[in-house]
C-alpha cells in the first residue's frame, strides 16, 4: 500500500468477526507513519499489561472492556463504545473484554 492510497472501511464493527473464544487481530493499514490494527475479543479475553515503543491511540468500537493505563498510578477505565485514549510511548496498559468487544489500535510509528 502506498502512503497516498486511501483505506476506507464503512463500519469497523462489521469488519471483524469476534471469535467465540479468544482474540483476533487484523491489520487495516500499515505504512511508515502509522499501523492500524482492529481487535476482536471474546468476553473475558485480555491483553496482559505491556508497553509500546511508540505513541498509540485506542478506541472502543463495540462492546465493553476494562482498560488499565499507567504504571505507579494505574487508572482503570470502563471502556464503552466511543471511549478513546492517546497513550505516550512506553505507557504500561492492558485490556480485558467484559463482553464481546471490537477495539481499534492506532500506533503512530513516525512523528507521533
Amino acid at each position: 500500500m502506498s502512503e497516498d492510497s486511501p483505506v476506507l472501511i464503512p463500519d469497523l464493527a462489521l469488519h471483524i468477526q469476534v471469535p467465540p473464544d479468544g482474540t483476533l487481530s487484523v491489520t487495516l493499514c500499515q505504512n511508515d507513519s502509522v499501523k492500524v490494527v482492529l481487535f476482536g475479543f471474546a468476553a473475558g479475553q485480555e491483553l496482559s499489561e505491556h508497553t509500546a515503543s511508540v505513541p498509540a491511540i485506542m478506541q472502543q468500537i463495540s462492546g465493553q472492556a476494562v482498560w488499565t493505563l499507567g504504571d505507579d498510578r494505574k487508572r482503570t477505565v470502563d471502556a464503552d463504545p466511543g471511549t478513546w485514549v492517546h497513550m505516550p510511548a512506553r505507557l504500561p496498559h492492558s485490556v480485558r473484554a467484559k463482553t464481546p468487544t471490537v477495539m481499534l489500535l492506532t500506533m503512530l510509528t513516525r512523528g507521533g
